[in-house]
Formats: structure tokens, sequence, C-alpha cells
């Protein structure tokens, strides 16, 4: 859903980008630090050290913003910058759920490795059914929206790992409804898809 409504963060980008379009770094340097910031994240998780997976996890998203903030300030915007940007937030969001993997999660009706894989399988059919409608040429194929596109995504998963330093059991649930959410969101894509004329 605000996948559909950028121009509420406006404001946001404009003060972002003029703090660190100062920097010597390029939009494309700001996206492969977002996924050393999920590699970050990943490895406190595997040591079940959640509030520095917390921070790192928030630092990729921030950075992810970053990114498009600046090339836009520099007029340095290009499809191959959105390509790389794109490929990024697979990687980050993935290695954040492979991270979650070693986190001693509980089941939950099915284990917590198969909520996981729902997640990412979800999330995955989410992006894909937008490529792919694309790249069939499908008029006005530009798929946005649905209930959980990437920032709901990455805000629950910020919750999730808050909720692993208090309840482990509440943290899987809200896996759990994750990868439903991401499934549906892939299913109202795909229909949308189909209907278009």
């Amino acid at each position: 859903m605000l996948d559909q409504h950028r121009d509420w963060f406006k404001s946001l980008e404009t003060a972002t980008a003029s703090v660190f379009a100062v920097f010597p770094l390029t939009p494309n340097n700001y996206t492969a630090l977002s996924i050393i910031s999920a590699i970050i994240c990943a490895y406190f998780l595997i040591q079940n050290n959640y509030w520095p997976a917390f921070v790192f996890f928030i630092v990729a998203g921030m950075l992810d913003f970053i990114d498009g903030a600046v090339a836009r300030r520099k007029n340095l915007s290009s499809n191959r910058g959105a390509y790389w940007d794109t490929i990024a937030d697979r990687y980050v969001e993935s290695i954040l759920l492979f991270g979650l993997l070693f986190a001693g999660l509980p089941d939950f009706y099915l284990s917590a490795c198969a909520w996981l894989f729902l997640t990412l399988f979800g999330s995955t059919m989410t992006t894909y059914a937008k490529a792919a409608a694309k790249e069939k040429g499908l008029p006005g194929a530009e798929l946005k929206g649905g209930l959980m596109s990437r920032a709901e995504r990455s805000f629950l998963l910020a919750v999730i790992i808050v909720f692993l330093n208090y309840n482990k059991w509440l943290a899987v649930a809200l896996i759990a409804l994750l990868a439903l959410l991401s499934n549906l969101t892939a299913g109202q894509r795909i229909l949308r898809a189909l209907r278009m004329r």
C-alpha cells in the first residue's frame, strides 16, 4: 500500500537527500551498504543477539531509502540503478529470513522453517508477479500495492525482531501472518495482471 503513496514521504526524502548527497558515495554504494547491513543483521540473529540485529535491519532499511533520495537529488537515477536497487531489496529480505532460521523459533501449527519458507515465497512472488507482467507486455503492468508490499513487510519484520527479545512464540505467529499476507498480496497482483486488457 505504501508503495502507492511515495508522495507522503517527499519532504523526508528531500531532507534525507540534502544530508547524504554531500558524501562521496554513489546511490549504488548506498545500495551495496544495505546488503552488508543485512548480512550483519543476520549474523546477530544467528548469535541470538536481537537488539543489534534490529539496529542493523533498520540501518539496511534507511540505506535503501537513502539510495533513491540521493539518486534523485544528484540526477543519477537510471534503469541500471533501479534494477540494482530491486535486486538488493530481495537480497536484504532473504538474508534476514535466513538469519531467522537460526533464531531458535518454536513451532506455530507449522514449523517455524515452513513459515519462513512461505514468507520468502510470498515475498518473491509479490515481486515476480510485477516483473513477469511487465516482461510479458501486459498493459498497465506496473503492479503495485496490495496488503503487504515491501514497506509493510519491512515494518512487520522489524516488529518481529523486537518480539524475539520478549516472546518467540508471538514472533513466530507474526511470521505466520507475514507469510499469509505476503502470499495474499502476490495473489492480488497476479489476479490484477490477469484481468488487464
